[in-house]
Formats: structure tokens, sequence, C-alpha cells
């Protein structure tokens, strides 16, 4: 691969990091980080399409999030509500296709409401897709994927030996999307915190020192060339090993 030539990934997962402490650190209450890193999400969805970005996920809330205090959980169910209703337009406009991950049937009813016709108002949109992780684990979707395919191997629609990974890949929340090629974690942590584990199993990881709020498009270009520099082997042997 030549200078010029960047390599540029279908799928981009995002781990939304580091909202509380940007607001922490500037004496604000968490939720204006949540709000400020709504912005950023904006800020990310342009750069993305700009980019010809085939699809995005970004993780949300976790089903470990439950685990905050009540009135922080309860202001992120409101921000994701809202921000679902002030940027549905512009999805439209923009052919964003919405689709969600996640356990939505133990989400408040008015944010299933909000996601359920949100996926119906972008259904026929195809410029880009934004896999929306809300209420979202890796182990869950696994586990849930597994519980299904369990039921029908007892109802004997199934056979054991029908069982395999592109098979078991079909059953998981957004069956359709590529697999991640790039994961991007702001905030300085170095883990993947339950995301996607089935469907980052070879993506390129890409840390950053900065927290979510302050994400620009130069941070994804950023990621992009490092993503452009490295040898996916997907374990096997590069050309020059």
């Amino acid at each position: 691969m030549t200078d010029e030539q960047v390599l540029i990934p279908r799928h981009v997962a995002v781990i939304m990091d580091g909202n509380g402490r940007w607001a922490v650190e500037r004496g604000l209450d968490r939720e204006e980080g949540h709000r400020a890193g709504r912005h950023a999400a904006r800020r990310f969805m342009r750069a993305a399409q700009a980019r010809d970005i085939e699809a995005v996920s970004l993780y949300a809330f976790s089903t470990e999030n439950w685990a905050r205090p009540t009135p922080e959980v309860d202001a992120l169910m409101e921000l994701i509500e809202t921000a679902l209703l002030v940027e549905l337009q512009e999805l439209c406009r923009h052919g964003v296709r919405l689709k969600v991950s996640g356990r939505r049937w133990e989400l408040p009813a008015p944010l299933q409401r909000a996601l359920s016709n949100a996926e119906e108002a972008t259904a026929a949109n195809d410029d880009m897709i934004l896999n929306l992780c809300v209420n979202y684990g890796g182990q869950v979707e696994i586990t849930d994927a597994a519980k299904e395919i369990a039921r029908l191997v007892a109802a004997g629609e199934l056979q054991l030996d029908d069982i395999g990974p592109d098979m078991f890949g079909s059953y998981l929340y957004v069956p359709d999307l590529p697999p991640v090629d790039l994961l991007i974690r702001p905030g300085g942590d170095l883990r993947v915190s339950n995301f996607m584990l089935w469907q980052i199993a070879y993506a390129e990881f890409y840390p950053m020192t900065e927290y979510w709020p302050d994400f620009q498009p130069e941070h994804l270009d950023a990621a992009i060339a490092e993503y452009s520099r490295r040898q996916r082997r997907f374990g096997g042997l590069a050309l020059d090993d």
C-alpha cells in the first residue's frame, strides 16, 4: 500500500466513553457530559458518512449501565429518546438507516416507541447504517442467540450439525451487519467493555486518550490512517511473513 492509499473500513464501532469524566473535570453534572456526547455522535456520523463508511455502531447504553445512579439512568433514557426525535429528519435527509441492537423490550415504553418509529421511518435509506446499541451487552447478545438456537433444536427445527459460525451469527440482534473492522475507544481505557464480542473478533482496536465529547473529524481520520497501516492477517500470515 502506498502512502497515498487509504483503506476505508466498512464497519466502525465506537465505545462512546468519557462523557461523565469530561463533565466532572469541568465542574458540570454528568448529564451535561452525556449531552455533549450526543453532539460528538452527530459530528462522528457526519464525518463517517463523508468518508464513505458503510456502517457504524455506537454503544449508547450497556446492560451494565443500569447499575448507575437512577437520576443518571433516567437522564440517559430521556436523552436517547430526545436525540432520536430531533435527529430523525437528518438521518432521513442523509440516507441513514437506523438499526437497533439490544434488549429493547426492557427499555421504557416511550423509548421503545421512539426506536421503532425511527427504524420504520429510515427503513428505505441505503447510504449508511447506524446500529444503535441500547441496553446492549455482548455476552447477553450471544446468550440470547444461543437460547433461540437451543429452542429451535429442541423443537426439531434445527439439527446440531446445522450450527456453525455463520448460522450462529444469523441469530444476533442485527445479523446483516458486516463484521467490525475498526473499534474506536475514547477516554483512555484499554478494554472492550462487553461490546460486540462476536463482531469484533478480528477488529483493529484504536484507543484515544481524548474523551468522547471532544471527538472531532480529525480523530476519525487518525484512526483510519492507523487502520490503513496495519496488516490484517485474520489468523493467517501476511505476504511478507
